[in-house]
């Protein structure tokens, strides 16, 4: 029995090989194809089109890469309809994967959206069009599931595979050790984003950011995680240029979570690495830059003060967030340091993120994996 799956970037992936491994466990006569990454393949997915391609964010890029996109997804659309899946999960990636389970749909074949779009964020209209596109929807946040169900749009909350893997505030030793750093160092994790996109606007800032912190902390050492050769290579060029080539970066494959837990503070993009942070209880500081022409659009469809998961799930600012404009590498490496040095952020923080950490925790991959059989029925 064939399920057709497409996720759009690292973190789809890894919800969706977590998903694949959970579906296996429970149905050995399963097989999935679609679009997916390393972890998704290795998990036994057949990846028919590189997950590469979809990794655009932002009004302004995704129109440069559009052409391409929409080509592969009407290719997908084709290729879904002749093998006539059970059923199709789209994870997360939700401005490509709607319009192919809306296609889906209409063809009768049942289709479930794995991560809700941030409806609750920002565009909230699009409820009715997910709606027209999804049988059932899979919620990351224990908020998400009402907003459907007032619309008639039956939804789960899951929890979050992180939650499930992550052990609560884990030895910073272990993790320095792991890595390699030198005893006596101040470790800041930089997190620039997982997308080469990400990467094009934010390398450079991350680096002269570094270049303010080594002014004024004694023995600082920055380890940044990678996602590709690619995102490396830009960072790579990006150090050079801010003259910040000669600092001690340990640059790594992968390893974030090992970069995050020995780190004294970490400098993250938005997105999904801001929650890893907080379920691993590290002080962050949450940046983002994207082109202008995104940027005005996004802050005019704003619905709320956060863009931070930790910061959303909380309610409130838990750390700080620091945003285009403002995202200078003064203001960054200002926050670093402080959040890094401030007695107060350290006993005030790990039983904040606890609380997320426990509300998070479902064994979120066993439930989606009940969810989406269910749905091989009529949802």
């Amino acid at each position: 029995m064939l399920i057709g799956m497409v996720a759009g970037e690292a973190s789809g992936d890894f919800l969706g090989a977590e998903l694949i491994t959970a579906l296996r466990e429970r149905r050995t006569d399963l097989r999935f194809a679609g679009i997916g990454g390393p972890r998704m393949r290795s998990a036994g997915l057949e990846s028919w089109f590189p997950m590469e391609r979809l990794a655009v964010r932002g009004y302004a890029e995704v129109l440069r890469s559009y052409p391409a996109l929409w080509a592969m997804r009407q290719a997908l659309k084709s290729r879904m309809a002749a093998a006539r899946p059970a059923l199709f999960v789209g994870v997360d990636a939700p401005d490509f994967n709607l319009s192919v389970e809306a296609s889906l749909k209409r063809r009768g074949i049942p289709t479930v959206h794995y991560v809700s779009p941030s409806v609750w964020a920002w565009r909230s209209g699009r409820v009715r069009s997910i709606g027209r596109a999804i049988d059932h929807l899979l919620a990351l946040f224990p908020f998400e599931p009402e907003i459907y169900r007032r619309a008639g749009i039956p939804a789960t909350f899951v929890g979050h595979p992180m939650a499930d893997e992550i052990a609560p505030n884990p030895p910073a030793y272990a993790a320095r050790e792991q890595l390699r750093l030198p005893a006596g160092a101040r470790v800041y994790a930089l997190l620039p984003g997982s997308r080469a996109s990400e990467l094009r606007y934010m390398a450079e800032t991350f680096a002269m950011a570094a270049r303010r912190v080594a002014e004024r902390v004694r023995h600082p050492r920055f380890v940044v995680p990678f996602a590709s050769r690619e995102t490396r290579q830009i960072f790579e060029e990006a150090l050079f240029r801010a003259g910040a080539n000669e600092l001690p970066f340990t640059l790594l494959f992968g390893h974030a979570r090992e970069a995050l837990a020995a780190c004294d503070a970490a400098l993250v993009a938005s997105g999904t690495a801001t929650l890893e942070a907080a379920l691993i209880a590290r002080p962050m500081v949450i940046t983002y830059r994207m082109s202008a022409i995104t940027w005005k659009i996004m802050s005019r469809l704003q619905l709320q003060p956060w863009v931070g998961l930790p910061n959303i799930i909380a309610g409130e600012f838990l750390v700080p967030e620091i945003l285009q404009d403002e995202a200078t590498p003064e203001n960054l490496a200002d926050a670093l340091v402080r959040v890094s040095e401030d007695p107060a952020i350290h006993q005030r923080l790990p039983a904040r993120f606890a609380g997320i950490h426990a509300v998070l925790k479902r064994g979120a991959s066993q439930r989606a994996a009940e969810a989406v059989l269910s749905c091989l029925k009529p949802c």
